[in-house]
């Protein structure tokens, strides 16, 4: 439609509905205004993940297992904004601790949507002040880690959750063992959620089993119990069983490829740079110092619940500059000596180094540490309290007194030879360099500033409070003033300003564990890993940040190594030759970081090396045994066997996207200019329009106060326009005055020339008049609601148009004219109607009754199951009546023989008993079973309801 032409009141009613309506199934339409309302380029893999886990409405959820890297919290954002959409609003997202932040942020940004984190301050300050469940507040998703969520399992049991979501799932697939009281906890507090989605690139790692695990978490009854999946596709023929668990797998488990995506997804690789450098004597001399304090077996300065963790952060501080350790010697000291001198307030030690080292807080909830309590002070302890105290002051003041870090010194000759690689890949000269420490990253600002990066140094980090930060936040607030870019929270906003600084006008940004998370750095190709974390999840997240899709260059990845310490080299080795974290086109693999779990554990080990081993010799030995414990969890018959369960042909994937991608590019164009046609429809007297948005000069309504005036674009191109979407409050005010407007029968005069575009159905019907009628249908089945609009049009003499004529027809440009006396609509328009509408009616019932075969198919499946459990508990009591009868007749003496009958009389009593049970049992299974396809089949009833929304006389020119 051009836009010369304003749409008539009615047309503005049909668009309205179209944007707002309820809809289901798993078609690309069925996502339109959530594709339309996110802000980021949604490949079709992502598309096509979203509806697989929307499409189902009786699945109780689905496992999304796309390789590393494909964007699994893209696709989960998009059933969240779904759900959201749908006014399905309890919606909670249990994540690793260090993913947090990024899950908030992604939601923020992508989606529009703003997530509450819980912890255990928040929670509880939201507990003190509202008096009920912080889970429950409903003012946007919630995302809390795994230990949390596990310590608030009560509390998730008793919400009503539309949604949950589950990243790096993986964690629970061994949720069958009574060991992984994690997995346990929470599938037990989330049995009653209808809905889940589980994240994972490792659904299948080791076992079969992992399958079974993960799949229970979502539904109980897709396989019966651990017994039955054991018999049935663990000890069968290898091809018989993987046909069978397939079929039950493709309804709950989608994997995509990178391989797959390469023509939507162009990767580029990682290039690594190895800077290394020798500490001085005086820095060697403090490392070895302080090594040796913290390798003893007691120490009063860490508390013995703590004592593991701190002792990590301890040993990562040592590594990052004699800046950061200085400052937590201190912190140790000042903490022992007001346990000496009984303060009254004993620092936390772990609150205080959290100050410094950010990530120390996820860290501990991971691990699971608790506080230890000060226990009194007798006079021994007193003495050897003071003797710590003097060591760490002494400890202290070595560090302080070492002004030159080598490792600084080589940063400035790695800067210079990275800006060298970048300058010949043509890529801008960008780096962000990471540290572990906020005490390192004030020493690598003084470092860096009285050289010729000084002026583009930006520092990003878990508060932003600095004065760099903030003078750069008011600039970024001054420049976007009256734009949707501010969103209020000062929190984001600040993160926001601190990027914005750093693509447009900065060279260098220096940031601490929290630049790692929830921040998009594609414009930057230099990642310089100062400190080098020892989980591999994390240095693949902070790679991530620039390696990701929307990078145009290699990405150059710069690690330092202190060849003169054997377990830093040996750290650098492992990550770089088994991980493959630093060069290549993908990273870290699937198999690798699935099978270190959450990196944790891993991370664990490696601070047991450095605290145990002394000698290089015992360094080396514990090395190789990681590495070989690590070779031994990757299992090269489980890559295979997972390819075969969940990995479809390539061409047959390929071609399914090549048609997503054009369903979802078709579908968010033709929304966002229906969307822009109804706004210029309500506002036009409010506002200027042109192809791309509007400039808005006045508020349509005093209830829309807070609304910027200015220009809004849809999507947005220029930086200082307010996004508009389907979901703004001004759309939202444009729609509802459309759908509330009450119509009066009128003629309407359809303009063929004026649309430009030849329409070869409809070129029958100019010059001829006739009625159309609009009905909004109502269907309420198997728990949703879903609205469809039916179109109907006849001409005056009677001739129905067919298929989708009536709708091109309704979207030609038109002018109304005045209301028209007559109220009757022809019968050949009320018949065309109706049976429009017994049509779509079994159109949706038919695709219901998909859902509800493979509902039965599932309950079938895992009745058979149970029952071959009982079956094979007889066949093994068979077995061993057959073994006892060919012992028997071997036995020498009468005492033997009479022991071994005893022992076949029991077990054939057991087995009697057991047949008996197998009837008791197969009948409950049976009753069972057929009372949930009872409850099936009530849900699959039609509540329908149908509304004509308008009629009018037409005449197309």
């Amino acid at each position: 439609m051009t836009s010369s032409f304003k749409l008539t009141h009615q047309q503005s009613l049909y668009y309205a509905w179209l944007l707002t309506r309820r809809t289901a199934g798993d078609s690309v339409e069925s996502l339109a205004s959530t594709l339309v309302d996110s802000q980021v380029d949604l490949n079709p893999h992502q598309v096509e993940a979203a509806l697989f886990a929307c499409s189902n409405p009786l699945s109780r959820g689905v496992i999304l297992a796309d390789e590393v890297g494909l964007g699994k919290t893209i696709e989960a954002g998009l059933v969240i904004s779904q759900r959201w959409a749908e006014r399905r609003r309890r919606i909670l997202i249990i994540t690793p601790a260090n993913l947090r932040k990024q899950w908030h942020q992604e939601l923020q940004d992508k989606f529009n949507l703003q997530s509450v984190i819980l912890e255990a301050k928040s929670y509880n300050a939201i507990k003190k002040e509202k008096r009920t469940s912080p889970f429950d507040l409903g003012t946007g998703p919630v995302i809390c880690s795994y230990q949390f969520a596990k310590s608030k399992a009560k509390d998730l049991k008793a919400i009503a959750w539309d949604l949950v979501v589950l990243d790096e799932a993986h964690r629970l697939r061994n949720v069958y063992k009574t060991s992984n009281v994690i997995a346990k906890a929470l599938k037990e507090a989330l049995e009653h959620v209808h809905s889940k989605v589980l994240l994972t690139a490792t659904p299948l790692q080791n076992s079969l089993l992992e399958l079974y695990g993960l799949v229970s978490i979502i539904d109980d009854r897709v396989f019966g119990d651990v017994d039955s999946f054991r018999s049935q596709f663990t000890a069968q023929p290898r091809e018989q069983a993987f046909a069978a668990l397939q079929a039950r797998l493709k309804n709950v488990c989608k994997r995509t490829l990178r391989s797959h995506v390469q023509q939507y997804v162009p990767y580029t690789a990682r290039r690594a740079i190895v800077q290394e450098f020798t500490p001085s004597v005086e820095e060697r001399e403090l490392s070895g110092l302080v090594a040796d304090y913290l390798r003893r077996p007691n120490l009063n300065a860490l508390p013995d619940g703590q004592r593991q963790l701190i002792s990590l952060v301890l040993w990562k501080l040592l590594a990052s500059s004699t800046h950061a350790i200085a400052g937590a010697l201190e912190t140790m000291a000042t903490r022992l000596q007001a346990e000496l001198t009984e303060a009254e307030n004993i620092p936390n030690i772990a609150e205080v180094l959290d100050n410094d080292y950010e990530s120390l807080e996820e860290t501990a909830d991971e691990w699971g540490t608790t506080d230890h309590d000060t226990n009194e002070l007798d006079a021994t302890k007193r003495d050897a309290v003071a003797s710590e105290i003097s060591e760490l002051l002494h400890f202290k003041n070595l560090a302080s007194n070492i002004r030159e870090n080598a490792k600084g010194t080589a940063l400035l000759t790695a800067l210079g030879r990275a800006f060298e690689e970048l300058e010949r890949l043509e890529a801008p000269k960008k780096a962000i360099i990471f540290t572990e420490s906020k005490r390192t990253q004030d020493y690598l600002l003084k470092l860096l500033a009285d050289t010729h990066y000084g002026e583009g140094i930006v520092l990003f980090n878990g508060t932003n409070s600095d004065a760099r930060a903030q003078a750069i936040y008011k600039d970024w607030i001054k420049r976007h003033e009256g734009t949707d870019r501010i969103t209020g929270s000062k929190t984001a906003d600040t993160r926001a300003a601190l990027v914005e600084h750093f693509k447009e006008r900065g060279t260098v940004m220096i940031a601490t564990e929290a630049g790692a998370e929830g921040i998009n750095l594609q414009f930057c190709s230099l990642v310089i890993n100062y400190d080098l974390p020892w989980n591999p999840q994390r240095i693949e997240q902070r790679i991530g940040r620039c390696h990701r899709y929307g990078q145009k260059f290699d990405v150059v990845v710069v690690n330092f190594v202190d060849r003169s310490n054997e377990a830093d080299a040996r750290v650098y080795e492992l990550l770089a030759q088994k991980f493959q974290l630093f060069e290549g086109v993908f990273g870290a693999s699937d198999e690798v970081l699935g099978a270190i779990g959450s990196g944790v554990d891993f991370e664990r080990r490696i601070a047991d090396i450095y605290q145990n081993c002394r000698e290089p010799s015992a360094i080396k030995a514990s090395f190789e045994q990681l590495q070989r414990d690590l070779s031994s969890e990757i299992n090269e018959a489980m890559v295979k066997t997972r390819q075969i369960l969940l990995e479809n042909f390539d061409e047959e994937v390929q071609a399914k996207l090549r048609v997503r991608a054009d369903d979802s590019q078709a579908i968010r164009g033709k929304y966002e200019h229906m969307l822009l046609e109804l706004t210029r429809a309500e506002l036009h007297e409010h506002a200027q329009f042109d192809e791309h948005g509007f400039v808005l000069n006045s508020l349509p309504a005093p209830d829309l106060d807070e609304l910027e005036l200015g220009r809004y674009e849809l999507p947005r191109r220029s930086g200082d326009s307010h996004l508009y979407r389907i979901n703004h409050p001004l759309a939202q005010w444009a729609t509802n005055q459309a759908k509330n407007r009450i119509l009066a029968p009128a003629k309407i005069i359809f303009d063929y020339e004026a649309y430009g575009t030849k329409i070869s159905t409809l070129e029958p019907y100019r010059g001829k008049r006739g009625y159309l009628a609009l009905r909004l249908i109502t269907i309420e089945a198997l728990g949703n609601l879903e609205q469809r609009l039916i179109i109907a049009a006849v001409t005056a003499d009677g001739k129905i148009l067919e298929e989708d004529d009536p709708e091109k027809l309704l979207r030609l440009p038109a002018k109304s004219l005045e209301s028209i006396q007559s109220n009757t609509a022809p019968s050949s328009l009320k018949q065309d109607l109706s049976e429009r509408q017994a049509n779509l009616l079994d159109e949706i019932n038919q695709r219901n009754l998909v859902y509800f075969e493979q509902e039965v198919q599932k309950l079938d499946a895992w009745a058979d199951d149970l029952k071959l459990g009982i079956e094979e508990e007889i066949k093994e009591i068979d077995r061993q009546i057959k073994e006892v009868r060919r012992t028997a007749t071997s036995a020498l003496t009468l005492d033997q023989k009479l022991s071994w009958q005893k022992q076949q009389r029991e077990l054939e009593a057991k087995r009697t008993k057991l047949r008996r049970e197998l009837f008791d049992r197969q009948d409950e299974i049976e009753l069972e079973r057929n009372d949930l396809i009872n409850e099936l089949e009530n849900s699959l009833k039609q509540n329908v309801q149908n509304q004509t929304l308008f009629h009018v006389e037409w005449e197309l020119m």
